[in-house]
């Protein structure tokens, strides 16, 4: 009986609970159902990133990647690398409005960028990073983890550094060894001021919060970032000064047109003096 009672009041229970609504008051059969709940900003926000990686389960764009990272490190990379750097530099062109002799901003840069991203950058990425996680490899206290902030920022950035200016040079179109020597020696120190700056933050937030499996992506996103920044910049203080050059010479040509035209109204020699040479009334 005790059990037929219990069964009898959860039935009771649930039925009421069914036929109220949200303020506890018995629902009739006219009353509309309760209005959906409205989508807020984080659940929109979590949607967006949802539909851009697919969440972050075994079939993921995340876990697409890091599973071609492990499989086969070297292709995965290069092509990473070599799609961005293309990229960055089409985007710094359109960010700085630099168009090509046609008006396109896909100038005959990008696939050079490309090449270089895959086959320079990336593998020389792979071997700095892979040495670093080896050379602190187990070792997990703060001054490990400082000492190795500091190697990357004497030995590793100026590496990559120095070899990213030289192939910047090539591609801008120096051939001789001095021309590359004065791109390196004029643009290394800004570029290393923003890598010391960088690369700290960038290198502590991945010690504290990613895997060592996914540096590699991370920083490829933050390289994409700042790499994209300088080239924009660079680009946009070369136009200012093609135009000021422009200016420049626009100015003296007027100068000299008004003076040539000065000197052709206020001369009171006649054709054949002119080109005697000789003054009026002179003689020869």
């Amino acid at each position: 009986m005790s059990q037929v009672k219990f069964e009898q009041r959860e039935d009771i229970r649930v039925t009421n609970t069914g036929s109220s609504n949200m303020n506890g008051m018995p629902r009739g059969r006219g009353m509309p159902p309760p209005p959906a709940a409205l989508p807020t900003k984080e659940g929109f926000m979590h949607e967006v990133g949802d539909a851009l990686t697919k969440g972050a389960g075994p079939n993921g764009y995340l876990a697409w990647y890091l599973k071609k990272l492990q499989e086969d490190p070297m292709r995965t990379k290069m092509i990473t690398s070599g799609t961005l750097a293309g990229l960055q530099e089409f985007l710094a062109s359109w960010i700085a409005k630099d168009r090509s002799k046609h008006g396109h901003y896909f100038t005959s840069r990008v696939p050079k960028m490309a090449i270089y991203g895959a086959f320079i950058s990336a593998p020389l990425g792979h071997v700095m990073i892979s040495l670093l996680q080896r050379m602190f490899a187990g070792r997990t206290s703060l001054r490990s983890k400082i000492l190795q902030i500091v190697v990357s920022n004497l030995i590793v950035s100026p590496i990559q550094n120095a070899v990213y200016l030289t192939s910047m040079a090539v591609i801008a179109g120096a051939r001789t060894f001095h021309q590359i020597r004065a791109t390196v020696r004029a643009g290394f120190m800004p570029v290393m001021k923003v890598s010391w700056v960088t690369s700290p933050i960038a290198l502590a937030f991945a010690q504290a919060f990613l895997p060592q499996e996914t540096w590699v992506p991370f920083f490829n996103a933050v390289g994409f970032v700042i790499g994209t920044y300088i080239n924009a910049h660079t680009k946009k203080k070369r136009l200012q000064a093609l135009r000021r050059k422009y200016q420049e010479t626009r100015t003296t040509d007027t100068r000299t047109d008004v003076r040539t035209d000065y000197e052709r109204t206020t001369d009171t020699r006649t054709e054949f003096e002119r080109r005697s040479g000789g003054g009026p009334g002179g003689y020869q």
